[in-house]
């Protein structure tokens, strides 16, 4: 599924990836490709990135605020928010 994290200065992240956690209002869940339709309000927390692949010319783009784990796994803390996922993108509104 294709991810997009986006703040109100830009977009800060773009990619297919294998699955996604974020923090909901009543706990964190994770979507995997083909989710059904969700539209979410998020909280303070982080955002969960399973890459499908990640090329080390993406990775060094990337900015500050994201913290690699292991291989192809990065995490992006957010204030809060709005994530909505149709149609095998999801886009994250971050605060």
């Amino acid at each position: 599924m294709y991810l997009e994290i986006v703040t109100p200065e830009a977009v800060v992240f773009g990619a297919e990836v294998v699955s996604v956690r974020v923090p909901g209002m009543d706990g964190e869940f994770q979507m995997l490709n083909h989710h059904a339709a969700i539209v979410s309000l998020l909280v303070e927390g982080e955002v969960k990135i399973d890459l499908a692949s990640a090329t080390p010319k993406m990775l060094k783009n990337l900015p500050s605020a994201f913290r690699k784990e292991a291989n192809n796994v990065l995490f992006y803390p957010i204030k809060g928010g709005v994530l909505e996922m149709k149609d095998n993108k999801a886009i994250v509104l971050a605060d």
